[in-house]
């Protein structure tokens, strides 16, 4: 066993070897470091960064983010999806202004207090803007403590999360908190891989129960697959005068407070649906072929119906007609801006 302590061993690997150039990384701003960890959860960083560096230039500080409307916000998140997170951003970014006249607080109790800030999300903020000691797990790290420790059992469920927790906690060192932290991050995320990981260059090496037992492929516990379900439906592509009819998704339960294609079940008649909503007449109609989207726990079935409308729209503030050009920036789903592109 290596005389170098877990945490020391991150620390040396992360200075030769981790990540330091990436835009959020040699800032102690909290704004900066909470966004890039917010953008980060459930997504690659490749695709974080130009979202990022975007997002930044609209928003520059938290007060602006705050004064935005939501409208805005989803239109600088539309496509990077979980767009729970956009939400709760938002709502963040105010409750901050409110409570603490734009200065983020400092501990994780109270970061976690925030919207959208959960245990580890915290924990990053505090210790790379406050260099308070707290301990994070997120997926990366749980995977790096399941292989090291032999942790079984899937670490999504509550009782092997605490497990996870504690140890986390007790391999926390009292100095270099940002390499350390950083360095768990970037182990998980270019070593300790899901598939396939180069034990023979990691630090951990030589201690690693998995990889002494030959394990590496068993942990972490995989979770139980959930059933995928399947929504079909019409997407109804209704344009009048080279313009296109967007409907706001206010109460819906995916892509909430986005802008969208109507929607309409594949029984339905789609004339009707379209004159009884708005008020409008179909002139002309043709069905394109199915298309597919995989949500985490849902794939949409979609099948794109083109109506050619006549007549004035009923007055509604959840729906409007937009050029190409406007649609493409407003804040939309991927499927819709896949057709935008494709199709129109």
């Amino acid at each position: 066993m290596s005389r170098l302590s877990f945490a020391q061993r991150i620390v040396n690997w992360q200075r030769l070897h981790g990540r330091h150039h990436l835009p959020w990384q040699n800032t102690r701003d909290a704004y900066r470091i909470w966004l890039s960890e917010i953008m980060l959860q459930q997504t690659q960083v490749e695709t974080v960064i130009n979202y990022y560096q975007r997002f930044l230039r609209s928003f520059p500080n938290i007060r602006t983010l705050a004064k935005a409307p939501l409208s805005r916000v989803l239109e600088h998140w539309s496509g990077l999806g979980y767009y729970r997170r956009a939400h709760h951003l938002h709502a963040a970014a105010r409750e901050v202004m409110n409570r603490y006249g734009g200065k983020f607080p400092e501990t994780q109790e109270m970061l976690m207090a925030l919207p959208g800030i959960g245990r580890s999300t915290a924990a990053a903020i505090a210790v790379f803007a406050f260099d308070q000691r707290a301990a994070i797990l997120d997926g990366n790290v749980k995977r790096v403590l399941a292989r090291h420790r032999a942790i079984e059992g899937n670490p999504s469920l509550s009782a092997i999360e605490k497990t996870m927790w504690a140890v986390a906690e007790t391999l926390l060192p009292k100095r270099n908190l940002s390499e350390y932290t950083q360095g768990l991050m970037d182990l998980g995320a270019s070593i300790c891989t899901r598939r396939q990981p180069d034990c023979a260059h990691c630090p951990l090496r030589r201690d690693c129960v998995a990889r002494l037992e030959q394990r590496t492929h068993l942990l972490p516990t995989p979770k139980t697959a959930q059933p995928l379900v399947e929504l079909r439906f019409h997407i109804l592509i209704l344009k009048r005068k080279q313009r296109i009819l967007l409907e706001e998704r206010v109460t819906q339960k995916i892509w909430t407070g986005l802008w969208s294609f109507p929607e309409c079940a594949l029984t339905d008649d789609v004339a009707q649906v379209v004159k009884r909503r708005y008020g409008l007449t179909a002139a002309a109609i043709e069905t394109f072929p199915v298309m597919t989207h995989r949500l985490t726990h849902r794939r949409l079935i979609m099948t794109p119906v083109e109506v050619d409308v006549r007549g004035r729209l009923r007055t509604t503030a959840s729906c409007r007609f937009l050029s190409r050009e406007e649609v493409l920036r407003d804040a939309i789903p991927t499927p819709v801006r896949s057709i935008i592109l494709a199709r129109i």
